[in-house]
């Protein structure tokens, strides 16, 4: 199988970003964010990505002049091939790392909140064995069923929050700025990572059908994916007010288990069977980009063959924290104090070094 044999639209590709990075606020990132800034965590993913626009601006202009070059190819033109190596390799092991703590948070949630009577590494092996398989099938397949589905995802997150917002009480949203300007400025930055995923979706950039329908999607997805992370923690505050908010490890399966509608309770069992679907779709995604980089990186035509072996790594990786729900939550803060400050500057450094070469001259 190897690269797609055939392109994607701009609806496949929009949803795949709008599933990588919009499910964020179903994790453990809310309570990152609340747990240093208080009630002002809402305001992280908005101010985050009005700083992301920086280096998403310079990644869009870079993929219109070079056309049929991704990421890839784009830093072996301009670092050379001894520097874009390292420059790349660095960005797979962040991803790397990243898919293999983000699992392991996920497989904490379903085991502590769910299936709690079910051993963890059970739990664990199912998820990424469905998400190997989705990703062995290819981009193709990741998009049509993320087309299929996201709708249904979509509507499921909107009454999510229409319940969530009638429910709360909007004075928990007070003061603004919680800490202090300054303070919810700084965090905002070093958060940056949230949107980092739209780096690595610039690897799939010539498997797009044309540069108008990246453009397109990207920018699509990006002002979806920020309005959804600002209301959706906008929501978990007016429900349970930060001091509440703080203490929870998981606000959004706190929240579906705490909603009604009219006599209706117990609403978890309507919401969770689509928060399943859209971690499979996710993670999916994140394998088949990660290993498409791995596959470019030591010339590895047929990559998906190794997606397996990858998948198991992680399972074993992702299993060593003795406390997932702490332990994980550090090592992630770590990866993303790292990948935030990499997520503005390379692109930055990209569009300079693509001025000097005269690359960019109109």
């Amino acid at each position: 199988m190897g690269e797609p044999k055939d392109k994607i639209g701009i609806k496949e590709y929009t949803v795949i970003a709008l599933l990588m990075i919009g499910t964020k606020t179903t994790d453990d990132i809310p309570a990152m964010l609340f747990d240093s800034l208080m009630n002002a965590g809402w305001t992280a993913p908005f101010i985050a990505g009005v700083i992301a626009l920086v280096p998403l601006t310079l990644l869009l202009h870079l993929a219109t002049k070079y056309k049929e070059k991704n990421l890839i190819d784009i830093c072996y033109h301009l670092f050379g091939k001894f520097l874009g190596f390292i420059v790349l390799f660095i960005l797979w092991l962040i991803g790397f790392v990243y898919i293999a703590l983000d699992t392991a948070t996920y497989t904490d949630i379903i085991s502590t909140m769910y299936f709690v009577k079910t051993p963890s590494i059970i739990i664990y092996a199912v998820l990424m064995g469905v998400c190997a398989y989705g990703a062995k099938r290819g981009l193709e397949q990741i998009g049509s069923v993320s087309w299929a589905v996201y709708p249904y995802l979509q509507v499921s997150l909107l009454l999510t929050l229409i319940l969530t917002l009638g429910q709360g009480k909007a004075s928990f949203l007070f003061p603004i700025f919680g800490p202090g300007e300054w303070e919810v400025m700084k965090e905002s930055m070093m958060n940056l990572s949230i949107y980092m995923d739209f780096l690595y979706l610039f690897i799939l950039f010539p498997f797009v059908k044309s540069t108008t329908d990246f453009r397109k999607g990207t920018w699509i997805a990006f002002i979806v994916i920020l309005f959804n992370l600002t209301i959706t923690m906008v929501s978990y505050v007016m429900l349970f007010d930060f001091q509440t908010a703080m203490t929870l490890n998981y606000p959004y399966h706190e929240v579906i288990r705490s909603i009604r509608m009219g006599f209706l309770i117990n609403l978890e069992t309507f919401f969770f069977p689509f928060w399943l679907i859209a971690t499979f779709i996710k993670f999916a995604a994140y394998l088949y980009i990660n290993i498409l980089l791995f596959g470019k990186l030591f010339n590895i035509n047929h990559f998906e063959y190794i997606i397996p072996a990858f998948s198991t790594l992680i399972v074993f990786i992702g299993m060593i924290p003795e406390t997932p729900t702490f332990s994980v939550h550090y090592f992630k803060e770590m990866v993303g104090n790292i990948a935030s400050p990499m997520f503005f500057f390379l692109p930055i450094l990209l569009w300079i070094l693509a001025k000097i070469k005269g690359d960019l001259r109109t």
